[in-house]
């Protein structure tokens, strides 16, 4: 009997859960929806909930200590407590709904290397093990962020690759503890006075917020240093703009006011 209770303890003969997506494809501000199947184990349990949660891989720093973690960002209970008869089965169907700061991992079909996220699942189950299950999400632009994107690959950026770091971006609103940053190779056009450029993407139910940092190339006589720039974009309207034109113009300023050319 004791020995029984020590397998129940360790979650030998428990409930399982398991969850499907209708599809694993989604927007900043969409949603995702599916269905979690339960499945009692050998023994009635009490289950104290069942939640959703979307994760990701997180870049941490702590003085001069630098570590990555999978932090849980957005959480959806799915019921409250209920008792698990032995083998009974649940279907428990969903709609989470996707934060808009939530960051991108996919780009015109292809993974942006560096990125995780996943949608897991958590039975909590009184006095035992807890039960869980991750599945995969991919994160495609907003239509706003692909004409960003765009533009920058038009004019000969290449994808470098990405994180998301835990912090806050200066000047913008932001509800997320961490921001998610894409990093460019500079074509032969920008090199001599680019060593890399960063884009950040804060993305609201109204505008687009695009934060974009330069590591410029030092002169003759000074260092390099990094610059910054911000500008919001109307999703009414972003489809109006020229902003190869746009973030050409940026560019070349910026580097400039250092006293380099290309």
């Amino acid at each position: 009997m004791v020995f029984r209770r020590m397998l129940r303890a360790m979650g030998v003969g428990g409930p399982s859960v398991e969850t499907e997506l209708v599809n694993p494809n989604c927007r900043p501000g969409g949603y995702l929806e599916g269905q979690v199947r339960v499945a009692g184990g050998d023994h009635a349990v009490d289950v104290e909930y069942l939640a959703v949660g979307l994760i990701t891989r997180v870049e941490v720093e702590t003085g001069d200590a630098e570590y990555n973690t999978d932090q849980e960002f957005q959480r959806q209970r799915l019921t409250g407590s209920f008792r698990l008869d032995p083998q009974a089965r649940y279907d428990v169907p969903f709609r989470f709904d996707v934060p808009w700061e939530t960051p991108i991992t996919e780009v015109y079909g292809q993974r942006l290397h560096g990125m995780t996220m996943g949608l897991t699942t958590e039975l909590e189950v009184a006095r035992a093990v807890d039960k869980s299950d991750l599945d995969a999400v991919a994160v495609h632009p907003l239509p706003a962020q692909e004409l960003v994107l765009d533009a920058l690959l038009r004019l000969g950026f290449r994808f470098s690759r990405a994180d998301v770091e835990r912090g806050r971006v200066y000047g913008v609103e932001q509800r997320l503890p961490f921001y998610q940053e894409i990093e460019f190779y500079p074509p032969p056009a920008y090199a001599t006075g680019i060593n890399q450029l960063e884009l950040t993407f804060i993305a609201t139910p109204e505008l687009l917020q695009v934060v974009l940092e330069i590591d410029k190339r030092g002169g003759l006589f000074g260092e390099g240093h990094d610059a910054f720039g911000k500008f919001d974009v109307d999703y009414q309207t972003a489809d109006q703009v020229d902003w190869a034109g746009q973030l050409d113009n940026w560019l070349r300023q910026s580097a400039q006011r250092r006293g380099l050319y290309f």
